[in-house]
């Protein structure tokens, strides 16, 4: 099946999928998707909120969070448009500057996060390791650059992408696995060799999240062999204590990578609907529980959080 082309605007379209089988149950099945997307911008706005408006929360571990907070925010809603408009108005077609666009910022907010993990775990080093030049290493003039370089880095080297997607005839199947654009399933599609995709593919993967994972590893290597020349107790389980939140952050990103990969790499006996349902698990599990693990493990966030609350049922008792 070739692609089709719209006669009057001579672009080329396509497909987006649900849960395919399923169509007369996309109603229900709307309902949970909904309420993950209402968690997730509520509870990491809340986050930001907090720290924005709570001056003690002014450090640089609580400005990495916000970062953290912000790219979950914008990963959420980069998908929420596309994964909605299907469940509710079977909205399947979409055109190639739209899925670009909307591939271009998966991708890229993906990457940013890596990038976001792997400064929250410097800072956890600096912070255990080297604790009396924790506030003149990261000053919040270094703060920004970190955070600034991180887009940098990964909007410049997701670019490329959407113009070695834009070269290709695309005469296989128009119809999309997911809800979303993203890279792997687009180019698949083409007529032509991918070679160069790729292989661009595999370099973009390993120079930021291969050497981000191995970084956070090495930060983290560290950050034990100091714990463990701690000669109390007590204070070797404070010290940790304080990157459980971080770790959790971690694990939540990296195993449903991993579990992404095995699936399309070895999976390919298994229903469709495992492909489909771990896809969604590695874009929505993260901003989804992001800030619940820190609202929970974090003491000074929980606080907050907790005396906003009894300000807003003081108000209203008030009234």
């Amino acid at each position: 099946m070739t692609i089709s082309y719209n006669s009057s605007l001579q672009k080329a379209t396509f497909f987006l999928t649900g849960f395919q089988g399923l169509e007369d149950l996309h109603g229900w099945i709307s309902i949970p998707f909904c309420f993950i997307y209402l968690t997730v911008i509520v509870g990491n706005l809340t986050i930001l909120h907090v720290i924005r408006t709570d001056v003690t929360l002014h450090e640089p571990m609580y400005y990495f969070l916000a970062m953290l907070a912000l790219t979950d925010l914008g990963l959420c809603l980069s998908t929420l448009p596309t994964v909605l408009g299907i469940f509710w108005f079977d909205a399947r077609e979409i055109g190639i500057p739209a899925c670009f666009t909307q591939l271009f910022f998966i991708h890229t907010l993906s990457l940013v996060e890596s990038s976001v993990l792997l400064s929250m775990s410097l800072d956890r080093y600096v912070a255990i390791c080297n604790p009396l030049r924790y506030s003149t290493v990261l000053t919040p003039a270094r703060i920004v650059k970190m955070g600034l370089s991180s887009m940098l880095r990964s909007a410049l080297l997701i670019l490329p992408l959407p113009f070695l997607l834009k070269r290709f005839q695309y005469c296989h199947s128009h119809v999309l696995a997911h809800a979303y654009c993203l890279h792997l399933e687009i180019m698949k599609l083409a007529c032509s060799s991918i070679i160069v995709n790729h292989i661009y593919g595999l370099f973009v993967v390993a120079c930021t999240v291969g050497v981000d994972s191995l970084l956070i590893f090495l930060s983290y290597a560290l950050i034990l062999r100091t714990v463990l020349s701690i000669a109390s107790r007590q204070e070797r389980l404070r010290a940790l204590n304080t990157c459980v939140s971080h770790i959790c952050a971690v694990l939540l990103f990296y195993i449903p990578m991993i579990g992404l990969s095995l699936v399309h790499r070895f999976g390919e006996h298994l229903p469709r609907i495992v492909h489909l349902l771990m896809s969604y698990v590695y874009l929505l599990v993260p901003p989804l529980m992001n800030p619940i693990v820190y609202s929970i493990k974090t003491k000074q966030i929980r606080i907050r959080i907790a005396k906003k609350f009894e300000f807003v049922k003081a108000f209203r008792g008030f009234r």
